[in-house]
């Protein structure tokens, strides 16, 4: 288990343990082998082995499995995951697997409990390929449905497989048996079809399990190191551009009017509106220790720059009985506050559901963070990693018989009840 990943300069880094001796230098090896290819992210020093037993594993559905040794075998029809009890972030797995002729397994990646991993989450396809694959995106190695593998090299039925998978923030890689077959940049994918039917491939954290569909799938030596990231604050990730820098208000400005006031508007009138409430009700937004805070008494902030489909990110505080919204596209809201039912619902949807599909609130005082997935007019909103608004379409507000707008900008909104927001991010599609 020991193959690496081939980096831009055509070199194999070796990615098991190295036999030299001394413990800063193998941390040494281990930290420049990862910042061959990211700049954010550095490796443990140590793997650990993952043994399949009731303290690292949970049902998940109705699997069928058993332990044969030190070896996971599943074998017939059962339907259901076999999950880690924790979760995981940045990650390398190992692990080597066999198949019997036919037989289709999966390895769920950052997914939910409850939910299917392959649109919920991530799945690499474990599978015998059989006769010559046609669709690529579903051979063995591949991101199920995702992202294809560049080629089969999964061995004949019966016999051993090795298979080393890395994950560190949207770049995937999977090597199997000695050959890399995915090198995914997950940011690429931008099918707004795939986007919508399998947004969990965007999570960042999760999960790591096996999936269960047919046949017997074997699996044995599975171990895992973790990465831990370094990235400074509002420093945004890997293709998103940074809306707040944590220094000023650039690229924000005050609100002075509805949309379809404003729209009634000359230009000169526009501006001279827009200055005037800059120069009134900026001051009460404020940066302090790189966060973006509301003292409460204002108005909306918004950005100066319109998006279309988008992915967007961003971190929020309230207090006791406080009370926010994220306006997509001009339009109200994804929902914040201090409320039983929990934040991220699209609020003011009267069609469409507009209640989160459960509560993921971290309690008042404490950082919550959002990631939100606009396409077209629907949304999808993660809060705290959980799924709470699912391809829901946010309706038009200010004009109920009219279709939402194709672009507009993201606002803040002011509700009297004092904010805090950090590392907003987005991601145009």
């Amino acid at each position: 288990l020991g193959e690496g990943f081939a980096t831009e300069a055509g070199k194999h880094l070796p990615l098991s343990n190295v036999p030299i001796m001394g413990q800063r230098v193998r941390l040494t090896v281990a930290l420049l082998t990862i910042l061959v290819w990211t700049q954010v992210a550095y490796a443990t020093d140590e793997w650990h082995s993952l043994a399949f037993n009731d303290a690292e594993w949970q049902r998940d559905g109705a699997p069928t499995y058993s332990i044969e040794g030190d070896t996971l075998v599943f074998d017939g029809e059962g339907r259901g995951r076999l999950m880690t009890k924790r979760t995981y972030r940045d990650f390398e797995l190992q692990l080597e697997f066999r198949v019997s002729a036919g037989a289709n397994n999966g390895i769920a990646l950052r997914a939910p409990i409850g939910f299917q991993a392959s649109r919920y989450g991530m799945e690499i396809q474990i599978l015998d390929d059989g006769r010559s694959p046609t669709d690529m995106r579903r051979v063995c190695g591949a991101i199920y449905g995702v992202y294809p593998a560049r080629k089969s090299t999964v061995k004949p039925a019966g016999a051993w497989n090795r298979l080393h998978i890395r994950c560190i923030g949207r770049r995937v890689q999977v090597n199997l048996n000695g050959e890399t077959i995915v090198d995914a940049d997950l940011n690429s994918v931008r099918n707004r079809e795939l986007l919508r039917e399998r947004p969990g491939f965007l999570r960042e954290e999760g999960h790591i399990g096996f999936i269960q569909h047919n046949g017997r799938v074997e699996f044995r030596n599975l171990r895992i190191r973790e990465f831990r990231s370094n990235r400074a604050p509002n420093k945004p990730p890997d293709g998103f551009i940074a809306l707040f820098n944590g220094r000023d208000l650039q690229g924000w400005q005050s609100w002075y009017a509805d949309p379809p006031d404003a729209a009634a508007m000359g230009d000169a009138a526009r501006q001279q509106a827009q200055a005037k409430a800059n120069a009134e009700w900026l001051s009460h937004w404020r940066v302090q220790n790189a966060e973006l805070v509301f003292d409460g008494k204002g108005v909306h902030l918004i950005t100066e720059r319109a998006f279309a489909d988008f992915e967007l990110c961003l971190e929020w505080k309230i207090e006791r009985g406080g009370d926010s919204g994220i306006y997509l596209r001009d339009t109200p809201q994804v929902q914040i506050w201090d409320h039983p039912d929990g934040s991220g619902g699209l609020f003011n949807n009267e069609q469409h559901r507009n209640k989160p599909l459960t509560k993921a609130d971290n309690p008042p005082g404490e950082w919550n963070r959002f990631r939100i997935l606009m396409i077209g007019d629907r949304v999808t909103v993660w809060l705290n990693e959980v799924l709470v608004v699912y391809d829901t379409p946010l309706e038009s507000y200010w004009d109920k018989r009219a279709p939402l707008p194709p672009e507009g900008r993201i606002w803040l909104q002011a509700h009297g009840t004092p904010l805090r927001f950090r590392n907003i991010f987005i991601r145009p599609l």
